[in-house]
């Protein structure tokens, strides 16, 4: 099955995210949604404390040189001592990695580097900068956000060197969501893969499951399960200011399934409006999906559960399946195994419609508040596959090693893959093909729909306050004119 899942993967997903894709400019997502999109609410006092990730040397064991993108980054004249970079992710498991990774990199260069998390990390930011005390660095989770600060002139554009770094360490396919206007503001930090559904193969065989190979049998599906009086779905959409981002997750994986990549790039760039027809039929099929009988929600109800607090129902068999991007991974409960044995948790495809094997994906990108030297060394580093490895390898220690997924994933080019899981190796070869794939769609929308009324009403609409089509009229009013 395990195999047979890799192999899924590899033929199903070729994902390369093309310019062209998008249909506009990210998140990363996340929410993002990372979605960021991801987190609870560890704080980071202790931040200071942590030890080294072991990629101080001027040169790895793989050949990495940590100095190629910041040529004579120690000799500047202006550099600063200190840094402060913000973000959303906040589990102890992801913050903590990057304050490790970051602190390591700001010893290596005389700067202390503070990184710090926030659930609210979409209010703060605005705060912060409405009241002229932004950060350093802050990492976005939707490019459409990023987009907005860059045209009001909040964030500063990549100097020669991190541009080049960023360039030189990403495809084009990545770094275009941090391109705005023809200029490049963001770096690319982490990617992520949505179009995926996490179960418990052992759990499936046990009561006469199978894999579901498209849409109609995924439906189907539910409603056996359902009909066995189990719950067929795990959902939970609260994040703090962030609620809401799973239920846009679940819609653009429908739109793409539903009516294609033509009309998702037309609903993302605005050429149609929100409440097309078309577009209120997917939420409501989302909303038709979500019954009583049909979910387990945690808290009592779904806007209620935390997205991350679906993991240890999933492992304890209150539901059998959650549609969940791949970091989801760092929300299953301390000690999960992946695989197809007993007790253990795999993914499979979300399925299609149409055949087409259409995928949703995401990411984070980190973007400047000023262009002292010290911030660009830092974006530079932030784009290098010595950046991810050392991340990778400090998020999957502190899930607690072994065989434990990490939650993280990149594309950033000339990675060693061998500091990957075989699964989430597995993902990196889906971000290294290509085929019909699209960002996330509320990522790339102007910051009020994708981050603000996406999010809001679509939250109403899910706890019955109004129908698909109010939500859909007030978001299209939302849309920036």
């Amino acid at each position: 099955m395990k195999s047979r899942l890799l192999k899924l993967l590899a033929l199903l997903f070729a994902f390369t995210l093309i310019a062209a894709a998008c249909g506009d400019d990210d998140d990363d997502t996340t929410t993002g949604n990372d979605t960021t999109d991801d987190m609870d609410d560890g704080d980071m006092d202790d931040m200071d404390d942590m030890d080294d990730d072991g990629h101080d040397d001027d040169m790895d064991d793989d050949g990495h040189d940590h100095d190629d993108d910041m040529d004579d980054m120690d000799d500047m004249d202006d550099m600063a001592t200190s840094l402060t970079v913000t973000g959303p992710e906040r589990d102890e498991s992801e913050a903590g990695a990057i304050q490790e990774v970051l602190g390591a990199w700001g010893d290596e260069h005389g700067i202390e580097v503070t990184y710090l998390g926030s659930a609210d990390w979409e209010a703060e930011i605005n705060v912060q900068v409405e009241g002229g005390n932004p950060p350093d660095i802050s990492i976005f989770p939707q490019p459409g956000k990023l987009a907005d600060f860059a045209r009001d002139g909040h964030v500063v554009p990549l100097n020669d060197e991190a541009a080049a770094a960023t360039a030189a360490n990403w495809s084009e396919a990545w770094t275009v969501f941090g391109n705005v206007d023809g200029v490049q503001y963001g770096v690319p930090v982490k990617a992520d893969l949505k179009s995926l559904v996490w179960y418990q193969p052992a759990r499936f065989a046990a009561n006469g499951y199978e894999v579901p190979e498209t849409y109609d049998e995924f439906a189907a599906l539910v409603d056996q399960i359902a009909a066995d009086g189990n719950r067929p779905l795990c959902v939970g959409i609260e994040s703090g200011q962030a609620t809401g981002w799973p239920f846009t997750d679940w819609v653009e994986d429908m739109v793409l399934r539903q009516h294609g990549p033509d009309v998702y790039d037309q609903w993302v760039a605005h050429d149609i409006p929100f409440n097309d027809e078309r577009i209120v039929s997917t939420m409501q099929t989302v909303l038709d999906l979500w019954t009583e009988d049909n979910v387990f929600a945690s808290s009592g109800s779904i806007a209620a559960t935390a997205f991350q607090d679906n993991g240890q129902p999933l492992v304890d068999g209150d539901c059998f399946m959650h549609r969940q991007a791949s970091f989801f991974s760092a929300f299953m409960p301390e000690g999960t195994s992946f695989g197809d044995g007993e007790g253990e948790v795999n993914v499979f495809y979300f399925p299609d419609i149409n055949g087409d094997r259409p995928v949703l994906g995401a990411g984070t990108l980190a973007a400047a508040f000023n262009d002292n030297d010290a911030t660009m060394a830092l974006l530079a580093y932030l784009s290098t596959p010595d950046y991810a490895e050392a991340r990778q390898i400090s998020q999957a220690t502190r899930k607690g090693g072994g065989a434990t997924l990490s939650g993280f994933l990149s594309a950033a080019q000339g990675q060693d893959p061998s500091v990957y899981q075989p699964l989430e190796q597995s993902f990196l070869d889906v971000l290294a093909t290509a085929a019909i794939v699209r960002f996330d769609g509320s990522d790339l929308m102007p910051a009020d729909v994708g981050a603000g009324t996406f999010w809001t009403e679509g939250t109403s609409a899910v706890n019955g306050d109004i129908t698909a089509q109010e939500a859909a009229d007030r978001i299209e009013a939302s849309w920036p004119q």
